[in-house]
């Protein structure tokens, strides 16, 4: 059985999707990118937008009743890769070791034209 997940403290589906669905006994975030919960696009470069879509992450986890510490996979899309450094740092900063399992990918364009936008799998608690 799913649950869809939604909280005001992460920034509202900007289309046909939820922030989040529960199966079973995990949570599967939808990307987030650095909008904030009111709906603003964070601006600067690649490591303002990877906080803020932390912020968000954890906030959709925490509305599921899980968070960081309980994600077993990643998957971050970079409007330029060459900004990955930049971005890994923030990342890193947001989760400890074990770390989760993650891909990273260069995409043609994201939504908004964000630099960033991360989507997650985690464990309920």
């Amino acid at each position: 059985m799913k649950e869809i997940i939604q909280t005001p403290a992460a920034p509202a589906a900007i289309g046909p999707y939820s922030q989040a669905v529960t199966f079973g006994n995990l949570v599967i975030t939808s990307g987030q990118i650095p909008l904030t919960p009111a709906g603003d696009l964070v601006t600067g470069g690649v490591t303002e937008q990877t906080e803020q879509v932390m912020a968000n992450l954890r906030a959709v986890l925490a509305a599921a009743g899980t968070d960081l510490d309980r994600v077993v996979k990643t998957t971050v899309f970079l409007a330029d890769m060459n900004e990955f450094a930049a971005m890994n740092a923030v990342y890193e900063a947001h989760f400890r070791a074990p770390y989760p399992a993650r891909s990273t990918v260069q995409v043609a364009r994201l939504p908004r034209d964000v630099r960033v936008e991360i989507e997650v799998m985690a464990e309920l608690h």
